[in-house]
């Protein structure tokens, strides 16, 4: 998070730390019923809907370096079964844990006098900004890892008939009578011969059968 970035306390993604102060081993714990912001899970795959109800229980602790931010979050997903395409829902409870960090201080917790030296570092760190927080990259990374890639709708779902497109947990019983490859060309070529073809075929046979008998 970017040293300069502004946080608005009215997002109810963001949190207030200045309760705990800098306190060692300060804590305090809350909870928070939020509207899921948009594109919260896999998109395409399956996710949170935008504004949804999500749950929060958090856990702040002071340390020496920042605060850690300790929680769970918990919602409806809804999702479309990977084999056959039926709508899916499943109860979402994904477990959280960052360290926001004192822009003024480094990894041991020393304050520094120019905060933000190492670029780098910098990039894999979220910040604290006047005491607040934004929870929002750590749920969405949370969400993500508590999904599954690949829903079903039951475990044991059969899919879809390949030939037909049929769901299978439909019909038990659904299949297609195999055709022998074999005949597949002949059955083929009968099809498409015109009943002239077939009436003069049959006069040849007749022929030959009246030979055969001189």
């Amino acid at each position: 998070m970017a040293l300069n970035a502004r946080l608005d306390h009215r997002n109810p993604l963001v949190f207030d730390t200045h309760e705990l102060g800098r306190r060692h081993g300060a804590l305090q714990r809350l909870t928070r019923t939020v509207d899921a912001p948009k594109d919260l899970g896999i998109q395409g795959v399956v996710g949170v809907p935008e504004g949804a109800p999500v749950e929060l229980e958090l856990r702040l602790e002071s340390v020496m370096e920042g605060v850690l931010v300790t929680g769970t979050a918990r919602a409806r997903a809804t999702g479309e079964c990977v084999r056959c395409l039926e709508p899916v829902e499943l109860e979402l409870e994904a477990d959280y844990q960052e360290m926001f960090s004192y822009p003024d201080a480094d990894d041991r917790g020393r304050v520094t006098a120019e905060p933000g030296d190492d670029a780098e570092d910098d990039e894999d760190r979220l910040f604290l900004e006047d005491g607040l927080f934004d929870l929002e990259p750590v749920l969405r990374d949370a969400v993500v890892l508590a999904l599954p890639m690949q829903p079903v709708c039951q475990e044991d779902c059969p899919g879809l008939c390949s030939e037909c497109g049929a769901r299978l947990a439909d019909d038990p019983d659904h299949h297609h009578d195999a055709v022998d490859i074999r005949w597949a060309a002949l059955q083929g070529l009968a099809g498409t011969m015109k009943d002239g073809e077939k009436d003069e075929m049959s006069g040849a046979d007749a022929g030959v059968d009246e030979k055969q008998e001189k």
